[in-house]
Protein backbone atom coordinates (compact mmCIF):
# COMPACT_ATOMS: atom_id res chain seq x y z
CA UNK A 1 0.00 0.00 0.00
CA UNK A 2 1.32 3.22 -0.81
CA UNK A 3 0.53 6.47 1.24
CA UNK A 4 -0.83 7.00 4.83
CA UNK A 5 -4.25 5.58 5.77
CA UNK A 6 -6.85 7.68 5.19
CA UNK A 7 -9.20 7.93 8.61
CA UNK A 8 -12.66 9.60 8.03
CA UNK A 9 -14.19 10.89 11.38
CA UNK A 10 -18.07 11.61 11.59
CA UNK A 11 -19.95 12.83 13.91
CA UNK A 12 -23.43 15.40 13.86
CA UNK A 13 -22.33 18.74 14.44
CA UNK A 14 -18.28 18.11 13.88
CA UNK A 15 -17.77 20.56 16.87
CA UNK A 16 -16.47 18.53 19.20
CA UNK A 17 -16.18 14.64 19.39
CA UNK A 18 -15.33 14.23 15.97
CA UNK A 19 -12.75 17.20 16.06
CA UNK A 20 -11.17 15.52 19.25
CA UNK A 21 -10.93 12.07 17.49
CA UNK A 22 -9.11 13.85 14.44
CA UNK A 23 -6.82 15.67 16.87
CA UNK A 24 -5.73 12.48 18.70
CA UNK A 25 -5.24 10.24 16.05
CA UNK A 26 -3.31 12.61 14.08
CA UNK A 27 -0.77 12.90 16.83
CA UNK A 28 -0.42 9.69 17.93
CA UNK A 29 -0.55 8.42 14.83
CA UNK A 30 1.96 10.10 12.74
CA UNK A 31 2.74 10.47 9.44
CA UNK A 32 1.09 6.77 8.71
CA UNK A 33 -2.50 8.52 8.89
CA UNK A 34 -4.12 11.03 6.90
CA UNK A 35 -6.97 12.00 9.22
CA UNK A 36 -10.17 14.33 8.35
CA UNK A 37 -13.74 14.71 10.47
CA UNK A 38 -16.75 15.84 9.35
CA UNK A 39 -20.30 16.38 10.71
CA UNK A 40 -23.65 15.68 8.68
CA UNK A 41 -24.90 18.49 9.95
CA UNK A 42 -21.57 21.12 11.32
CA UNK A 43 -21.82 23.67 13.86
CA UNK A 44 -18.61 24.89 13.83
CA UNK A 45 -15.67 24.21 16.07
CA UNK A 46 -16.39 24.18 20.23
CA UNK A 47 -14.38 26.27 21.63
CA UNK A 48 -13.96 23.79 24.51
CA UNK A 49 -12.72 21.58 22.08
CA UNK A 50 -9.66 23.28 21.51
CA UNK A 51 -8.96 24.20 24.82
CA UNK A 52 -8.63 20.66 26.17
CA UNK A 53 -6.97 19.55 23.24
CA UNK A 54 -4.31 22.52 24.33
CA UNK A 55 -4.54 21.43 28.14
CA UNK A 56 -3.72 18.12 26.47
CA UNK A 57 -0.85 19.60 24.50
CA UNK A 58 -2.34 18.39 21.32
CA UNK A 59 -2.10 20.43 18.06
CA UNK A 60 -5.22 22.33 16.93
CA UNK A 61 -3.53 23.97 13.76
CA UNK A 62 -6.06 23.13 11.07
CA UNK A 63 -9.20 21.96 12.89
CA UNK A 64 -12.45 23.19 10.92
CA UNK A 65 -15.78 21.77 11.08
CA UNK A 66 -16.55 20.16 7.79
CA UNK A 67 -19.91 19.01 6.10
CA UNK A 68 -19.71 15.43 5.14
CA UNK A 69 -20.53 16.46 1.54
CA UNK A 70 -16.85 17.43 0.97
CA UNK A 71 -15.54 13.99 1.26
CA UNK A 72 -18.15 11.98 -0.45
CA UNK A 73 -16.98 10.16 -3.71
CA UNK A 74 -13.62 9.85 -1.86
CA UNK A 75 -12.01 6.45 -1.01
CA UNK A 76 -11.07 6.01 2.95
CA UNK A 77 -9.71 3.32 4.42
CA UNK A 78 -11.41 3.52 7.96
CA UNK A 79 -14.81 5.39 8.24
CA UNK A 80 -15.46 5.93 12.11
CA UNK A 81 -18.76 7.74 13.33
CA UNK A 82 -18.32 9.07 17.15
CA UNK A 83 -22.11 9.61 17.49
CA UNK A 84 -25.37 7.35 17.33
CA UNK A 85 -26.76 9.47 15.35
CA UNK A 86 -24.17 10.42 12.55
CA UNK A 87 -23.88 6.09 12.34
CA UNK A 88 -27.58 6.16 11.41
CA UNK A 89 -27.04 8.43 8.61
CA UNK A 90 -23.61 8.04 6.88
CA UNK A 91 -23.39 7.39 3.52
CA UNK A 92 -21.52 4.18 2.40
CA UNK A 93 -17.88 5.23 1.03
CA UNK A 94 -16.74 4.05 -2.46
CA UNK A 95 -13.97 1.27 -1.92
CA UNK A 96 -15.87 -0.48 0.89
CA UNK A 97 -14.15 1.66 3.78
CA UNK A 98 -14.84 -0.35 7.16
CA UNK A 99 -16.45 1.25 9.40
CA UNK A 100 -16.66 1.51 13.04
CA UNK A 101 -18.45 2.83 15.64
CA UNK A 102 -17.38 4.91 19.16
CA UNK A 103 -20.69 5.31 20.68
CA UNK A 104 -19.45 8.99 22.95
CA UNK A 105 -21.76 11.17 24.79
CA UNK A 106 -21.72 14.85 23.32
CA UNK A 107 -20.01 17.02 25.78
CA UNK A 108 -21.29 19.99 23.35
CA UNK A 109 -24.59 18.85 24.86
CA UNK A 110 -23.97 19.13 28.58
CA UNK A 111 -25.54 21.99 30.61
CA UNK A 112 -23.86 23.63 33.45
CA UNK A 113 -21.27 26.18 35.00
CA UNK A 114 -18.25 26.59 32.90
CA UNK A 115 -16.55 23.55 34.73
CA UNK A 116 -19.25 21.02 34.30
CA UNK A 117 -18.70 21.53 30.77
CA UNK A 118 -14.95 21.48 30.53
CA UNK A 119 -15.42 18.33 32.80
CA UNK A 120 -17.68 17.05 30.36
CA UNK A 121 -14.93 17.55 27.68
CA UNK A 122 -12.31 16.77 29.53
CA UNK A 123 -14.00 13.04 29.61
CA UNK A 124 -14.87 12.66 26.26
CA UNK A 125 -11.30 13.52 25.45
CA UNK A 126 -9.69 10.70 27.96
CA UNK A 127 -12.22 8.27 26.06
CA UNK A 128 -11.29 9.37 22.58
CA UNK A 129 -7.87 8.97 23.61
CA UNK A 130 -8.36 5.27 24.54
CA UNK A 131 -10.44 4.23 21.84
CA UNK A 132 -7.27 5.52 19.65
CA UNK A 133 -4.84 3.59 21.30
CA UNK A 134 -7.05 0.55 21.01
CA UNK A 135 -7.47 1.89 17.21
CA UNK A 136 -3.42 1.95 16.82
CA UNK A 137 -3.13 -1.19 18.58
CA UNK A 138 -5.74 -3.09 16.47
CA UNK A 139 -4.09 -1.43 12.73
CA UNK A 140 -1.01 -2.88 12.03
CA UNK A 141 1.62 0.09 9.83
CA UNK A 142 0.63 0.12 6.30
CA UNK A 143 -2.66 -2.28 6.36
CA UNK A 144 -6.00 -0.39 7.41
CA UNK A 145 -7.76 -3.53 6.95
CA UNK A 146 -5.54 -5.27 9.80
CA UNK A 147 -8.58 -5.38 12.51
CA UNK A 148 -12.23 -3.92 12.26
CA UNK A 149 -14.22 -3.80 15.07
Amino acid sequence: MSGPIRVLFVCTGNSARSLLAEAVLRQRGGPQFEVHSAGTAPKGVNQLTLRVLEEAGIPTVGLVSTALDVYLGQSFDQVITVCDDARQVCPVFPGGAPARHWSLEDPAAVEGSEAERLAAFRTTLRRIEGCVADFLAQTAPGDPTASTS
